[in-house]
């Protein structure tokens, strides 16, 4: 089993938390830039009778 596994978590989590000490670790210079990549957006669209109705954000 993996440690992230005994931990209780699964590989989204453990992914998520990962990423998100490397970006703290980085130097200064280098932390901005990969702040950027953290972020993500997400779209949700509900699907009525086969076809999209409004987006919500």
């Amino acid at each position: 089993m993996t440690a992230w596994r005994a931990a209780g978590l699964n590989y989204i989590n453990y992914s998520t938390i990962a990423a998100r000490m490397l970006r703290e670790a980085l130097k200064p210079e280098f932390r901005a830039d990969a702040a950027k990549r953290g972020a993500s957006v997400i779209k949700i669209t509900q699907w009525v009778d086969g076809k999209p109705e409004k987006a919500s954000t």
